[in-house]
């Protein structure tokens, strides 16, 4: 275990914009601002099994969400001063969607969400499958909050747990075209996927709740 001391934020002076190692001192760039710290140096004292676990939750989540990383950037771009959008979603899902006991740690499907906001999120969405390799994923393009348009872009998710492997689509469909296919590798045939969607307005900067739709085998 490392411990960083943060001696302050850094608005002038000589170490001002001070990036790595200098001595003792370490200077980087968090939320914006230039901090200033002391050196990691390691504890002297065992990790407790209660420290173990949460590491072992940590990389759980982290494995899985670096895949996802240009989706979490859009979706969790509301995050709070000094946080990354990275930090943030995995605090969420540690939170909500991470169950079982270490190591043996699983992902809640339905409670999994890489993307939370205000936009008005997909409504009765439903996917199926009648072509092999396919998923046609469906949605009514009503606003459920009264906030959005019919413009707003779907985002398209795809988790297989068999091949541990996600399959996002990006601005796949407007929210008025109210449907897509998207055409999954054909080694998932077979495979019981999870399926996701959410939407993101037309310049970026407003986004929906993600929602789990369930899971399907691909044909």
């Amino acid at each position: 275990m490392r411990i960083y001391l943060i001696l302050g934020f850094l608005s002038g002076g000589p170490f001002y914009h001070l990036i790595g190692r200098t001595g003792n001192n370490v200077g980087r760039v968090r939320g914006g601002k230039n901090t200033f710290s002391m050196r990691p140096h390691p504890s002297s004292k065992p990790p407790t099994e209660s420290q173990l676990d949460a590491r072992e939750e940590f990389a759980f989540i982290v494995t899985m969400l670096k895949w996802i990383t240009a989706l979490i950037r859009v979706g969790y771009q509301v995050h709070k001063p000094g946080e990354s959008a990275m930090n943030a979603a995995v605090s969420y899902n540690i939170k909500h969607a991470v169950t079982g006991i270490a190591p043996n740690y699983v992902l809640d499907y339905p409670k999994f969400m890489y993307s939370t906001g205000m936009l008005s999120g997909p409504t009765n969405p439903e996917v199926e499958t009648t072509v092999v390799a396919q998923l046609k994923f469906n949605w009514d393009d009503s606003l459920e909050t009264g906030i959005g348009s019919a413009t707003d872009l779907a985002t398209l998710l795809v988790y297989n747990p068999a091949k541990d492997r996600f399959i996002p689509m990006v601005a796949a469909a407007a929210r008025s075209v109210m449907t897509y296919t998207l055409t999954v590798p054909g080694n998932f045939s077979g495979d019981t996927v999870h399926c996701y969607m959410s939407f993101v307005s037309v310049d970026g900067k407003t986004v929906s709740d993600s929602v789990h739709i369930g899971g399907i085998a691909v044909l």
